[in-house]
């Protein structure tokens, strides 16, 4: 085995690979002491090994850290959201409502102690915010309006889907995380679109809006501006360079809803913003 071969290799593909093992003549050095004492064959996993461990120290950098408080300031949101909701007496009143709202806070919650729980493993927390569900005034009838309730609530299921796909690229250098992160993604996708049939199948839209189970356009159904930036942008229909709208005769409507958009952090907290008290 030519271990000068095998470390230039490596050098290739990671240039700062010696600044994680500290130097390369230590790294040869630690390796040539590993190696002098297993059998032949194991030396690819004693290799293996070495270098697993050096990147392992990546894997809790800022970046991620910061990902994972964000996404645990929206699943505080949506959990106190749905938690206020089936607590509040008289407002879901339809048994299969109720239990649809039982359910999904119930995911809510899991979501919000399963990121306390990595973020507790990576050394650090992050206590929830307090929250004014009626965005100071925007929604004064929130908890009292099962329809107004609604539309909050697929405002929030529609933001947190293109959230956590627009942090996809910030988490990828650990795959435990971008894993967990794409799990609960396609989750709050289920709740987006059961939230929006829910709103449907009460009549909350006229024939011309028809609320489906994914977003057309930029078309939110909700009658205020003020969640407006949660869409904005779904109305994209070019794909990779590709006019997907000008194919055949699919359009700008299906175009538009066969590709959901990643909203950046930026955008997503100046929306959670107009919810968070303090």
């Amino acid at each position: 085995m030519d271990l000068q071969n095998i470390f230039k290799e490596i050098e290739k593909i990671d240039p700062e690979v010696y600044d994680r093992l500290d130097t390369r003549r230590n790294a040869m050095k630690q390796f040539t002491n590993i190696s002098g004492k297993i059998a032949l064959a194991a030396i690819p996993f004693a290799l293996g090994s070495m270098f697993n461990k050096a990147y392992a120290q990546t894997s809790t950098t800022a970046s991620v850290v910061d990902v994972l408080k964000y996404a645990l300031t929206l699943e505080y949101l949506e959990a106190a959201f749905y938690t206020k909701g089936v607590n509040t007496v008289g407002l879901i009143t339809a048994p299969a409502a109720q239990g649809a709202i039982q359910t999904i806070q119930k995911h809510e919650n899991a979501h919000v102690i399963f990121l306390k729980g990595v973020l507790s493993s990576l050394g650090t927390s992050l206590d929830s915010p307090t929250f004014d569900f009626t965005a100071g005034g925007a929604f004064p009838t929130v908890f009292s309006d099962y329809n107004v309730f609604l539309a909050i609530a697929q405002a929030f299921e529609d933001t947190g889907v293109r959230a956590y796909k627009g942090q996809a690229g910030n988490i990828q250098s650990n795959a435990t995380v971008l894993t967990a992160a794409l799990s609960i993604h396609s989750v709050e996708a289920r709740h987006a679109a059961h939230i929006r049939s829910m709103r449907r199948a009460i009549g909350q839209f006229g024939a011309t809006t028809a609320l489906k189970p994914w977003i057309t356009l930029n078309q939110s159904g909700i009658a205020t501006t003020a969640v407006n930036a949660t869409y904005a942008g779904e109305e994209v229909t070019t794909q990779a360079g590709v006019n997907i709208s000008a194919l055949g005769n699919i359009g700008a409507d299906r175009a538009s809803e066969s590709f959901d958009e990643p909203l950046a952090m930026a955008d997503v907290l100046a929306i959670a913003q107009l919810f968070i008290k303090a």
